[in-house]
């Protein structure tokens, strides 16, 4: 790992131990089914399947660096879940913040999903997470940019178990 992706990758996890320093989160409600743990499958060969009414990756430029990669597959994230995100300014405490880091294959097909942060509160937001970064799978070609091929992404749940990524998120 280059020294830069390194510092990027501790600067994106620091960020998110800050924000939920800073949060109050409540427990989870008692009618609540416990969440299950979060199983990333083996890397098979090609592409994994989008899902249907998300077409693939839209044909243009490459992307020239790691910054605009992470731009595109947080809004190919976001345009996959439609109904698992919300939009506007950040509430003042969040539920959860999973971070995760995504492995990837020359194609742009999922490799791996690792955890980078386990959330103490709402754990399951952590397979929520996974879910919608499969469903927008594959993220396009990767094989012009430096390894590793990978992105971190931050999710920030609200208290109705809507996320909003930290690539996108607005600021004040």
């Amino acid at each position: 790992m280059h020294c830069i992706d390194r510092i990027k990758a501790a600067a994106a996890v620091l960020l998110a131990v800050v924000s939920l320093a800073a949060c109050s989160v409540r427990p989870l409600p008692p009618d609540t089914p416990p969440p299950g743990p979060v199983v990333s499958p083996p890397a098979g060969p090609g592409p994994a399947p989008g899902v249907a009414g998300v077409p693939p990756a839209a044909p243009m430029a490459p992307p020239r660096n790691w910054d605009e990669y992470k731009l595109r597959a947080a809004q190919r994230i976001t345009q996959a879940n439609p109904s698992e995100t919300f939009s506007g300014a950040l509430p003042e405490s969040l539920a959860s913040i999973p971070v995760l880091q995504v492995q990837l294959n020359a194609d742009g097909s999922i490799r791996s999903i690792d955890v980078l942060r386990t959330p103490r509160f709402h754990p399951h937001t952590l397979q929520l997470a996974t879910q919608a970064i499969r469903r927008a799978a594959p993220f396009g070609p990767v094989g012009h940019l430096p390894r590793p091929w990978q992105f971190s992404e931050t999710f920030l749940y609200n208290d109705d178990f809507k996320f909003q990524l930290r690539t996108l998120a607005e600021t004040p």
